[in-house]
């Protein structure tokens, strides 16, 4: 195990230094050791690094709220290695990473191999309501409720040692990595972007996977042009783990054939004035570049106009509020109402909620006192959910409450505490 410098990951080596370099990614929840099967047989021609995600496994606990992030943080673990080309596999999260790491630096990616992907996993929306379980009950809800989804019964019955291990990965995952892997979840989405997909691309499954199952697997082999599926039967979500020797076997002969294929035939970007060829990958993968690139693509920016905060309201309000409630209300928005929604889009959500000087915490907070000063409680019911998702526990929002009865008048915040308590019963009560 290495020292963790704070903009990188806590990482293994497994193998000869002098071989290709073959990476694996973790799922949420999981370290390095859910590949502890593959690597007798991948070390002995590949030069095996395996990551841990923030805070889980003993690595430093430094949020990653992006799956971008998580993949900065891995190309700057490679640089230091010295490492340029490289084939990745990766499992639910992990897989994400290497999708992220395929669409925006194809050259680093010599060949692919995702295990339990989605092009989109489940919804945003479930993925914050996870986070606000975590941030009101621990881990525990979701170490109990981990074998169901990672393995299927019979594995779970036969195998009652490897569920105790799965159950302590969870238990011994800092609550607030997990959340902001969460949110990283709740954020990824490149169901457009899958014919960008430049490298080899094996896509392996669970046939009994209930998470990210069969049919997302498909989506993504329809999607990216040179891709293949493999299902494996008798799996759930962790196959790596559940069955060891059919995962190693597809991926010895995937990476065996592809890298062949791709590792000399596509050659690294030209250099940047001034720069060779390695010292520009090094700057190019800081993360600056990209987002410095993104910014420039904005319609207005650098010519002296405004954008148009419409797009930047819209996900905002979506993040806060949760896809299914903006999709609803703005579905159900006909001639009457829809330039009235346009306009709250735009202004309150695009020009207020996007402002710098508070953060979301703090704008939640001051956005409950200001509904119950009102008396709107049916926004209030929408605006309770927002706040937990952003990061206000049940104690606070309390708190918000006591204060604004001061202020408000003791019957306003009577009615927001009803209110507010069946919200957050609602949303803090884990799934049986």
């Amino acid at each position: 195990m290495s020292e963790t410098p704070p903009n990188t990951l806590q990482y293994r080596s497994d193998g000869p230094e002098d071989a290709p370099v073959l990476v694996l990614g973790p799922s949420l929840g999981t370290t390095w050791h859910m590949w502890d099967r593959q690597i007798p047989e991948l070390s002995e021609r590949w030069r095996v690094i395996r990551f841990d995600l923030p805070g889980h496994g003993g690595a430093p606990a430094l949020p990653a709220d992006s799956v971008t992030e998580l993949a900065d943080r891995l190309i700057a673990v490679l640089d230091l290695l010295g490492v340029q080309r490289f084939g990745y596999a990766g499992c639910s999260i992990g897989a994400a990473v290497g999708i992220d790491l395929a669409l925006r630096l194809p050259h680093r990616v010599a060949t692919l191999a995702v295990i339990a992907a989605s092009p989109r996993f489940g919804t945003a929306d479930d993925f914050r309501r996870r986070g606000v379980i975590v941030r009101t009950n621990g881990l525990e809800p979701m170490a109990r409720s981990a074998p169901d989804g990672w393995f299927t019964p019979a594995f779970a019955a036969a195998q009652p040692a490897i569920v105790e291990w799965a159950v302590q990965m969870v238990r011994t995952t800092d609550p607030g990595c997990y959340i902001a892997a969460c949110e990283a979840l709740a954020a990824f989405d490149v169901r457009q972007d899958l014919g960008r997909i430049g490298v080899p691309t094996l896509v392996l499954v669970g046939s009994d996977d209930q998470l990210t199952g069969p049919a997302e697997a498909r989506t993504l082999v329809a999607g990216i042009p040179d891709a293949r599926l493999a299902l494996v039967p008798g799996a759930s979500h962790l196959a790596p783990v559940e069955q060891p020797t059919a995962v190693t076997d597809l991926l010895t002969r995937h990476f065996s054939l592809a890298w062949q294929d791709t590792l000399a035939a596509i050659p690294a970007p030209p250099a940047l004035p001034g720069l060779s060829a390695r010292g520009n990958a090094s700057a190019e993968f800081a993360g600056a570049p990209v987002a410095s690139a993104a910014f420039a693509e904005q319609p207005g920016i650098g010519r002296g106009t405004r954008p148009d905060p419409y797009e930047a309201g819209l996900k905002v309000r979506r993040e806060v509020l949760g896809d299914a409630h903006v999709d609803r209300v703005l579905e159900t928005a006909d001639d009457f109402t829809a330039d009235f929604q346009e306009l709250v889009t735009r202004y309150a959500w695009g020009e207020v909620w996007t402002r710098g000087g508070l953060d979301r915490r703090t704008r939640s907070a001051v956005t409950l006192t200001a509904l119950v000063a009102g008396g709107h409680l049916e926004d209030l019911v929408v605006h309770v959910r927002a706040a937990l998702r952003n990061g206000l526990t049940p104690v606070e929002i309390r708190e918000v409450l006591v204060q604004a009865a001061v202020y408000c008048g003791v019957p306003a915040a009577n009615a927001a505490f009803r209110v507010a308590q069946g919200v957050i019963r609602e949303e803090t009560t884990p799934h049986t």
